[in-house]
């Protein structure tokens, strides 16, 4: 199989050429596996491949036989390392599948290698000493966005049609918007994150995929969405299958347009023109977009303190478990510096500070939860500038402690942190570029508690009305045949 002809399909596709006995699970494991080679070498956004060891059933599930990477953290797959992007855990390999690994094998999906991310996801770029920076395929000198950022960059340079994510601020969207890429988050609860924790930064945090079409991440979602045994909560089962969704009329929604953050940042002007354009796509299509003010129930530096209280005071008992449990310190050898600076933040919270912290992250989902009641969905940027430069987020790192590091990526993705601690879905839709780079730009929709079906059915609208699966990369496996 041509690598022309391997990248012009997304994953559903390809499960239907298996299906249909035209290529095999194999051939396009092997295609997947040229593809990494081809462009990998520029992206630095696979840190390792493995044979393939899964041979589903032709036609068993949707995207049975589709080529598949895993982030390299929140996943483990028995037998394979999983480092987290830190020297700390450097050669940890899992004893065992997590549950979420588990449904990617029934989901008939062959897991190929793991993808790059920074040290414990803890940063919207991907640029961890352990594996070096990854690079945009768009513009191999901007970061792919992050934690995600392996998975984004993998995916747009058509390595594999969809990738495994995980967003607890940003980090399936920000890659998303970075990479030209369909990014979803789900639902608090939609995915389980067992069975070794039972939610990830105080339910900050949850699993997803990035993928080139709306239907690839919808037909993953259906496969691997619902609780298990023991999990603290469940979001409420879908009606009908979201792949069925993707083709529903949306009706005529009531969206909400927000340009500007709560944080007060500037927006760049090229973003806020494209989400305009995506605000007259909407109307063109019969929905009615007007401009709004979402109270965020508290100030922004009330929100980053409290959000940097729960992700620190979590990232400190991770990393000391962690260097426990491998006999390693915790120290420069083994942490950057910006991670060593927020586990040193995170042992100084006290219960108190952790409680009220908790009892802002309900204020927070109580405000943005009043105005889901009043509209449908939320219109925003997914980032205020495009993909920065590498090295962007470097500058004063060195310096920070743990509030001033997360301020900082706060400050760069000010757009999505909220819809994850207000545990709402939320979706990055590469649907805009910016004229002058031809670099990608995404614009966010949120939508209310468990109602990923208003995203998906608005999400298949949009991709029929506007295309964007014509446009790839300057890095694009699909430019190798020779």
């Amino acid at each position: 199989m041509k690598l022309s002809e391997y990248a012009a399909h997304d994953g559903i596709g390809l499960a239907d050429l298996v299906a249909r006995g035209q290529v095999t699970a194999a051939e396009l494991a092997a295609a997947a596996q040229r593809a990494s080679d081809a462009v990998n070498p520029r992206l630095n956004a696979v840190v390792e491949t493995w044979p393939a060891q899964d041979t589903p059933a032709p036609g068993s599930t949707p995207l049975a036989g589709v080529p598949f990477l895993i982030k390299d953290l929140a996943v483990a797959m028995a037998g394979k390392r999983v480092e987290l992007g830190s020297r700390l855990a450097r050669g940890n390999v899992a004893a065992a599948d997590s549950a979420l690994m588990a449904r990617f094998r029934r989901a008939g999906l062959v897991t190929l290698g793991r993808t790059a991310t920074p040290e414990f996801a803890y940063s919207t770029t991907t640029e961890g000493v352990l594996y070096g920076a990854t690079r945009n395929p768009w513009d191999p000198a901007r970061s792919p966005g992050g934690s995600s950022g392996g998975s984004g960059a993998a995916v747009a340079a058509g390595v594999v049609p969809l990738a495994h994510a995980t967003d607890a601020a940003g980090s399936i969207r920000v890659p998303a918007a970075a990479n030209g890429l369909f990014g979803l988050k789900p639902t608090r609860g939609r995915i389980s994150m067992g069975p070794d924790t039972d939610e990830v930064f105080n339910g900050l945090a949850v699993h997803g995929v990035l993928s080139r079409s709306v239907r690839d991440s919808a037909a993953l979602l259906d496969l691997v969405h619902g609780p298990e045994a023991g999990d603290p909560y469940a979001a409420q089962r879908p009606e009908r299958p979201y792949a069925q969704e993707v083709l529903r009329a949306p009706g005529s929604l009531r969206i909400g347009l927000l340009t500007q953050p709560w944080c007060g940042r500037p927006v760049e002007r090229t973003v806020v023109d494209a989400t305009l354009r995506a605000a007259r796509l909407a109307e063109s299509l019969g929905h009615r977009v007007e401009e709004v003010r979402v109270g965020l129930g508290a100030s922004w530096e009330e929100f980053t303190l409290a959000n940097a209280r729960l992700w620190t005071a979590n990232l400190a008992t991770w990393i000391d478990d962690l260097a426990a449990a491998l006999g390693r310190p915790v120290g420069p050898a083994t942490l950057q510096p910006e991670t060593l600076a927020s586990h040193a933040y995170g042992r100084r919270v006290s219960g108190t500070e952790f409680v009220r912290a908790l009892a802002l992250r309900n204020s927070v989902a109580r405000a943005i939860g009043r105005y889901f009641t009043d509209y449908d969905l939320l219109l925003t940027p997914t980032l205020p500038e495009p993909p920065v430069p590498l090295g962007t987020y470097a500058e004063g790192a060195e310096d920070a402690d743990g509030l001033g590091w997360l301020r900082q990526v706060l400050h760069r993705s000010p757009f999505t942190a909220p819809f994850n601690v207000a545990g709402t879905p939320a979706m990055s839709v590469p649907l805009e570029s910016d004229p002058a780079t031809g670099l990608p730009v995404g614009v966010q929709f949120a939508a209310g508690y468990g109602r990923e079906d208003v995203l998906f059915r608005l999400a298949g609208q949009l991709e029929r009305a506007a295309p964007w699966a014509q446009r790839t990369p300057a890095v694009w496996a699909g430019d190798h045949d020779a």
